[in-house]
């Protein structure tokens, strides 16, 4: 069975308090696509954000985002007299700052009316909830600045686990009691989305922050110096986005030591996020092959040198030790063969953005990308520009191959949007995936992100309501469903 999915953030749900949240309006999202054919949810990372509000350099490789919790639904069960009047919930924007101050204070009232019970003690009795929640509680107490400016007793806690925490209880009780009902949320949501036949595809980043407890908690497992500094940073060198490259600024990994401990870092992340999610998808999965070594001392990601990393010994481990594990790879770019060797060893499927493969240049326009089955076709993805957004920007000749092409591939009704997104679920490719942003046919100011940018807009468009998506996706339901029995490409209705 060909699959249809759609990429959206919960963070870009239409929601009454200024962002999406895992209330009703997750739920009905999840009916939205059930009752249109969709059967793949794709999300951005859960986690909390962290540096200019990207899910990609978050605080925590298990912890969720208290910013999705319903405060409708903690009224529901009582922790709050009633559910709070909306705030910002027209906005077509996250403002995260101000969504964040906004509800805070109703979430504290909400921890003040909780009574802990059993379950709630097992889960408060992980080992990763207990370090976020003393991380979060010292990050307050320094004013949100990074775990390096500490004092060294704070710095050194995971180890020495010295100091008093007296002072930080009640703090580090609600950042607990956050994380719990995240977790309640998120599996009310996860399971309501399985029952109506909609597996949840989540995105989890193959680095993670240097300002996270990952780092705080684990630094045997990363490249630093004796003061907790990154002495080699991530990126990629200089390509189609940045003439520079990309400095992420992520610390490396210290393989030789993942090696030695069999890799327990990544089968704790990669184990907990599969209870997450019915699908992951390895962002930059080609850092499993090879990844960009940049010193830490250099401003741009122009210096540095492909290392090789211990990729089939990594996946080996993960797959032994993880029932049901289902990976996807992001394997774009300029990859050496060895990365899809790697990749089709383990039967993972790739990636293949439309609009990276729209060959404009020569005298007629052509799909430069493979079209095989064992892999996903995007649209585009959070990182790309909207359809609309991209087609804007091509020049005139540009535009009328395109249109010309289109037409010949009997593609010549609606806009080249529209023309473009029934290409696409025309595709042999087992599953499409359509970001919201372009069934929508929205211009480029609803892209989710720019690569090499840092803060406002990136990570903040999102729905103000529902209608608009519901009445696209209607006009999409015929070819959705025709893809579910399995109709080739000739048989698509046009």
């Amino acid at each position: 069975m060909k699959e249809t999915g759609i990429l959206m953030a919960v963070s870009s749900l239409p929601a009454p308090y200024g962002a999406g949240d895992l209330g009703r309006s997750a739920m009905a999202w999840v009916d939205l696509l059930a009752q249109n054919g969709v059967t793949i949810w794709q999300i951005l990372p859960l986690s909390p954000t962290g540096y200019g509000n990207s899910p990609y350099q978050p605080y925590s490789s298990f912890a969720g985002d208290e910013l999705y919790l319903s405060l409708e639904t903690l009224a529901a069960e009582g922790l709050l007299p009633h559910a709070p009047e909306p705030f910002r919930a027209d906005s077509t924007r996250v403002a995260y700052d101000a969504v964040r101050a906004w509800k805070e204070p109703f979430l504290r009232q909400a921890y003040g009316r909780f009574s802990p019970d059993a379950d709630f003690e097992a889960f408060a009795a992980q080992d990763w909830v207990r370090s976020y929640a003393v991380f979060r509680a010292f990050k307050k107490a320094n004013g949100g600045q990074c775990w390096l400016t500490w004092e060294p007793w704070q710095r050194d806690w995971p180890a020495a686990q010295g100091g008093d925490l007296a002072p930080y209880a009640e703090e580090i009780g609600f950042q607990t009691f956050l994380q719990y009902m995240f977790a309640r949320q998120w599996q009310t949501v996860h399971a309501y989305a399985n029952e109506k036949g909609v597996r949840i595809l989540g995105d989890v980043p193959f680095y993670v922050g240097v300002d996270s407890v990952d780092v705080w908690a684990g630094r045997e497992n990363f490249l630093l110096d004796a003061d907790g500094h990154p002495t080699f940073i991530a990126g990629v060198p200089p390509d189609y986005f940045s003439e520079t490259g990309q400095r992420w600024g992520n610390p490396i990994y210290d393989w030789a030591h993942m090696e030695q401990d069999g890799f327990r870092f990544w089968k704790e992340r990669i184990g907990y996020n599969q209870t997450l999610f019915d699908i992951i998808r390895i962002d930059h999965f080609r850092a499993f092959d090879t990844f960009w070594k940049i010193p830490a001392s250099c401003p741009t990601a122009v210096e540095g040198e492909w290392i090789e990393a211990p990729g089939y010994a990594v996946l080996d481990a993960l797959y032994a030790t993880i029932e049901g594990l289902t990976l996807a790879a992001e394997d774009l770019g300029d990859l050496r063969p060895e990365v899809l060797t790697l990749r089709d060893h383990y039967r993972l499927k790739g990636m293949k953005v439309l609009e990276f493969t729209l060959d404009l240049s020569g005298r007629y326009a052509r799909d430069g990308g493979a079209r095989r089955a064992n892999q996903i076709l995007y649209t585009g993805t959070h990182d790309n520009d909207t359809l609309y957004g991209w087609y804007a920007s091509l020049r005139t000749a540009e535009r009328r191959k395109l249109r010309r092409w289109l037409r010949r591939q009997g593609f010549a009704n609606g806009t080249v949007t529209d023309r473009l997104l029934a290409y696409a679920l025309s595709d042999p490719s087992e599953w499409v995936i359509l970001p919201v942003q372009d069934i929508l046919g929205l211009s480029g100011w609803a892209r989710m992100n720019l690569p090499s940018t840092v803060g406002s807009p990136n990570w903040e468009w999102r729905l103000a309501d529902q209608t608009a998506a519901a009445h696209a996706l209607r006009r999409l339901r015929a070819q959705i469903l025709h893809r579910r029995t399995d109709g080739t490409a000739e048989e698509v209705e046009r």
